[in-house]
Formats: C-alpha cells, structure tokens, sequence
C-alpha cells in the first residue's frame, strides 16, 4: 500500500534529479532570504550558483543546534513571521530552545510524510489512531494527528500519559493504533501486568504501534510485540527538520525508508565532517528540500546509522536508513571505551530473566569513571535463592566485558522500581558533569 505511489517507488535517476532541482531552490531560498545563512555561506566562500550536482553539496557549510540556539527564536526563518502559521520547538533545557516554524505549505507536507508512514504501515480510513504522544511544542502529538487525518482515519488525540484512560479509549473506541515512544507502549505492558491483569489486550482491535522519539532495539521490538500482541513499527523524525515522519518502516521492518523527495540526507564522518560512502556508519545529515519557512541546510543531526538500497520486497525505492543505535553526542565514553546506550539495552536484553527497563548510572571515583547498571529482573527470580541472582549479576558483568568492553557494577532491583516516564525514558544519569 502507498499514499503517493509515483514518489515512493520513483526510479532512482529521476529521484537524483528531482532532488538536485529542489537543493538549488532550498539552498538559494536560504542564501536569498535569511541573513544568517547569507553570511554563513559567504564566509565560506559558497554561494548557490556553484550548486551545479548532488556533489556540491560537500561545500555547503553545514547547521548545527548551537546555531538554532544562537539564533533563537526566529532569526533562521526565510519568509516574514506573518507567513508562518505554527511553531515547534525543544524543550531548551540545556540552553536556548530550538525553534522551527511552517508555513500552510510546511504544514500540508508534514501531514503527508507522515500520512505517507501511516499507510506503509497498513493504515486506512477504515482505521482509529490513537495518538498517545504529547501534543504542544514537541512535534509527535500534532505530527502524527495530521498526518491520520490525511488518510482519514479516525483520530483520538489524547495525548500521553494516563494509561488507565489509554487502556479505555483503546476498548472502548475500537483503537487499531497506538502511537507512543517504545518506552510507553512497555509502560502499557507493565500496567497491564501489575494493576489490569482482567485487561486483555488480544480481546482489543490494537493491531500496531508507532513508535519513535527515541532510539529502541530490535529487542524492544520483540518484547512489546509479545506482551501486547502488536506489530511494533518505527517512525523517525527530529524537531529541526520536521518530525515524525522524515523515514518510517514498512511491514519488512528491515530498516526505514527516507521521504527523499522532501529530505536530501548524507552520512559523514562525525570527528571529520566528510561524506561517508552509502553503506558506511556515520552521522546523518540532513537538507530539507521543500520547506518554506525554516530550510534546514546540512543539519548534523547526532544520529547515527547508515544509509542502503535493498530492492524491498515493499516495492519503494526510496534509500533506507538503517534504525538508528543512537547519538553521537549521547555516545558514553567510559575509560576511553565508546559505548551507545542502546548497546548495553541490547546486551541486556539478550539475557534471560531481564526486564527491558534500566538505568545507567555514571560518576568518578579517584579521577576513575564508576559505571553502576540498574536493571530489573523477572518478579520470579526474587523468590529463589540468592545464587540465582548472584548468577545472573555474574552473567550480565561477564557480556558486559566481552560485548562492550568496559566492566560495571550490576545492580539488580525488582519490577517496577525504576522510574517509568511517559515519554522519552531517562537512560543515563552521569554525575560526572555535577
């Protein structure tokens, strides 16, 4: 199923040549009608004539958060603010805020990429999404309730949190969707088990949930499917470009598929800046093709994946983007050994007896960094005897060493006592910045 047949499955020549046409309209647009971007690229000696092929890009300079910050609020839009007809932003907790606005045109196209999302994952008019992401300045909650009123289904925006009211609307309504971050929808699971076990969700019409706003493991992905009895799909975006909705999965769940027509992307090299070949794992950048009133150009997003064409057997030739292992600004660097969280979720989990909740705690002991591991484990290991958790502990420290390469302190605590969040889950703790 598609929502734009002729984009989706567009050959790559004519994808190639598509995009070289709207990088010179969202480059020169930049360069025209912002100053910042004006001298920016003047300082670098670019300027948009010289944007001849997709090449060219590695001479655009590149925009990083710092710079949204420095321009906060408005001083990176290119049309005039009565042209702009919403705003999204960060939450700005460790600076200025990052803002981006969209005209009616931005608008229509966010609600398409995600409408396009919506159907890959067997959405129709036939069906009721549930929008469970917060809705106001973070992007989920409008992005996904436009993008299920685009292909007409019926759309409950009732925002996060309130599981016990969740769990009503989705009996209640007939609710077929669920979208939510991967660390709600096991939230769901948990309450179910401790607080609703008369509640069963196979008696439900839930059928999938859309899940995104924070890196999440294949494991996860086994783990909510078998508690809630879902097909569990990914769905990327990020605030600064426009989100969700920039790549999402189709039923092969074998990576996602990047809206190419709207968003240019390119993997470099995060110490180096330079472009990595496809294939190769880096950090995507991305060059918003069609957007009005906040082009990004050449946004270093922090992401890390990588960018393949497979043929999928889903029919879209658009490139795919391998799921993302998390941030490079977010990577943990513990005794000189590089660690992204999401690895030690996946050690975690490949372990049995392990809940997929955890927290890890880092801080520095005599000028040494200190790593303690908080996981939960299965209610029943807490009624045998201590050997068992003693083993368990002692097998979670020895994959530790032998995956990752670092050695910590494994704390193992009961189901439930580690903080839940209705939205993005609080991974790390590292006192070591305090």
């Amino acid at each position: 199923m598609y929502f734009n047949k002729d984009i989706e499955t567009m050959p790559l020549k004519k994808m190639k040549a598509l995009q070289l046409e709207r990088l010179k309209w969202a480059v020169g647009h930049a360069y025209t009608n912002n100053e910042f971007y004006r001298k920016k690229y003047d300082d670098a000696g670019f300027h948009p004539d010289q944007l001849k092929s997709l090449d060219d890009m590695r001479r655009v300079p590149f925009l990083t958060k710092q710079d949204m910050r420095a321009n906060y609020p408005f001083g990176l839009f290119a049309v005039p603010l009565d042209k702009v007809i919403r705003v999204h932003s960060s939450s700005g907790t460790t600076g200025n805020a990052t803002v981006v606005g969209y005209t009616r045109k931005d608008i229509d196209i966010f609600a398409e990429v995600v409408a396009r999302c919506l159907v890959a994952y067997g959405a129709s008019e036939k069906d009721v999404i549930q929008v469970a992401y917060g809705y106001g300045l973070f992007t989920g909650g409008l992005g996904l309730h436009y993008g299920a009123e685009k292909v007409g289904a019926l759309t409950i925006p009732i925002s996060g949190g309130n599981t016990d009211r969740q769990l009503m609307l989705i009996k209640d309504f007939g609710t077929t969707m669920i979208a939510c971050t991967p660390s709600y929808a096991l939230n769901i699971a948990d309450y179910i088990e401790k607080k609703r076990p008369d509640y069963d969700m196979r008696k439900t019409n839930l059928k999938a949930g859309i899940l995104g706003a924070e890196p999440w493991s294949e494991s996860m992905r086994r783990e909510i499917e078998a508690r809630l009895g879902i097909h569990a799909f990914d769905i990327y975006g990020l605030s600064e470009i426009i989100g969700p909705g920039v790549s999402c999965e189709c039923f092969e769940k074998s990576g996602l598929h990047v809206h190419e027509d709207h968003f240019y992307v390119e993997i470099i090299d995060p110490e180096t800046g330079d472009v990595l070949p496809e294939g190769e794992k880096g950090e995507i950048v991305y060059t918003t093709l069609t957007k009005e009133a906040f082009p990004g150009i050449r946004y270093r997003s922090r992401d890390i994946t990588r960018l393949y064409r497979d043929n999928c057997t889903c029919g879209r030739t658009l490139v795919k983007m391998e799921k993302v292992t998390g941030r490079s600004d977010d990577m943990l660097i513990i005794r000189g050994v590089n660690v992204f969280p999401s690895q030690i979720e996946q050690v975690l989990m490949e372990i049995e007896g392990t809940e997929p909740h955890y927290q890890i705690i880092l801080d520095r002991k005599a000028a040494l960094d200190d790593v303690e591991v908080m996981v939960e484990v299965n209610e029943r290991l807490f009624s045998d005897e201590v050997k068992v958790l003693d083993d368990l502990r002692k097998r979670i420290g020895d994959r530790f060493r032998s995956v990752l390469g670092i050695s910590a302190k494994i704390t193992l605590v009961e189901p439930m006592t580690i903080a839940r969040s209705e939205g993005k889950a609080v991974r790390v703790v590292d006192r070591r910045k305090i």
